[in-house]
């Protein structure tokens, strides 16, 4: 069940009188299709692709054979009242420059929608939530024993046969896989430096960009290995995967994740190095997207396998270490935390508090679980401004609260 809103026109048509609700009526005689992205749109650069002239709201999205089952708001959870309600709002970009939203419960899709530049079949770019999606690739080679868990707290060098570890900076040996998935690596390369590294690729190919990092690093010390947000751990992290995986890690992730979740719409970068870019880079439709989330929601199962250890999956998606990030906070959003590559924050509704769990990317792609009610929030877009934690606690929760 399917309607448009408007973004340039009122939609008071579908208004009960003052109150700006949307009447259920209005919704039942347009059954139309997901907006698809055009052969050339798809080869166009992101700031290319036009924006929608009509915004897609989908309380009843479709059936695809794409692995996702689907369901109807409001019958199979949720209040499609409030939920429809927000996408009015999103259509008149209240919330800034939303692509797609969409809310799973209780293992079906029950809401799909897309905006400005949102195509059901566009890859949509990733920012850090690329890092979620290298998380997961590390719990797969752990399931299928290339690494134990036990690993995680091993010296990240001591993977990298390559490295010449006479010429590395002091306390190198100190930095474990898990202090580079909780960026505590204590790597202090500026963004600019690391910039400037790239600038001249033939020393960076394969493991030299881990040799030339460890060099040019100031020691490695307790006081250095705290948490700092910053894009040379993922690399480290996506150099470990390519050393104890069969072949190369960007088949490793597209064979044993990718394939396994029928994920073939899809773009990841490679870096510098050769391999796949860690801490950014991917581009990932928001179906797809919803296929991590209920890869994580169900403790690494898809479809009856075990893909990931439940151990694993857990660990990474749990508080690790507390954080101040202060673009989290607000009246309803609060204790912020970080797992491997994946945060954490508590979403209030009223005198209650909702765990979420997330992978984030710079200017809006969230893939947003939140256990309890057994919710997926997938969220992608192009504006730093974005709140999509914000909105899901103040628009979303109250949906799915009885």
């Amino acid at each position: 069940m399917t309607i448009h809103v408007s973004v340039r026109k009122s939609i008071s048509c579908l208004a009960l009188s003052a109150l700006g609700v949307l009447s259920t009526d209005s919704l039942s005689k347009n059954y139309s299709v997901a907006p698809e992205a055009t052969a050339a749109e798809a080869k166009a650069s992101f700031k290319d692709i036009p924006s929608l002239k009509e915004a897609f709201i989908s309380p009843k999205p479709a059936a695809k054979k794409d692995g996702i089952a689907v369901g109807k708001l409001g019958v199979d959870g949720g209040n499609k009242r409030k939920i429809i309600e927000l996408a009015k709002e999103i259509a008149d970009n209240k919330h800034g420059r939303y692509d797609s939203l969409l809310i799973a419960h209780k293992g079906k899709l029950l809401f799909e929608s897309y905006y400005l530049r949102g195509r059901v079949n566009l890859p949509h770019f990733q920012a850090s939530s690329t890092k979620g999606y290298l998380s997961l690739a590390v719990g797969r080679a752990i399931q299928l024993g290339y690494l134990t868990m036990a690993d995680l707290d091993k010296p990240l060098i001591s993977f990298l046969k390559e490295l010449d570890t006479s010429k590395l900076t002091k306390g190198a040996e100190k930095i474990t896989l898990h202090n580079a998935m909780i960026m505590s690596s204590g790597v202090g390369l500026s963004r600019e430096k690391m910039n400037e590294l790239d600038k001249q690729p033939a020393q960076l190919k394969g493991q030299k960009q881990v040799q030339t990092y460890l060099e040019l690093s100031p020691p490695i010390s307790s006081e250095s290995q705290s948490y700092n947000y910053k894009p040379a751990d993922p690399k480290l992290v996506m150099q470990v995967l390519e050393a104890v995986v069969p072949g190369s890690a960007k088949d490793f992730i597209k064979k044993e994740l990718l394939d396994k979740l029928e994920i073939t719409n899809y773009q990841w970068m490679d870096d510098v190095s050769g391999l796949p870019m860690g801490p950014y880079g991917a581009k990932m439709i928001s179906r797809d997207m919803l296929k991590f989330g209920t890869l994580a929601m169900n403790k690494g199962k898809w479809k009856g396998e075990q893909l990931i250890p439940v151990d694993y999956i857990t660990k990474a998606t749990n508080r690790l270490i507390d954080v101040e990030e202060i673009f989290f906070v607000n009246k309803n959003v609060s204790n912020p935390g970080y797992g491997y590559y994946w945060w954490l924050a508590d979403l209030e509704v009223g005198n209650k508090t909702y765990l979420s769990q997330s992978a984030q990317g710079g200017g809006g792609q969230y893939i947003i679980l939140v256990e309890e009610l057994d919710l997926i929030v997938v969220v992608t877009g192009h504006s730093r401004e974005l709140r999509p934690l914000q909105v899901t606690a103040e628009k979303i929760l109250p949906a799915f609260i009885k």
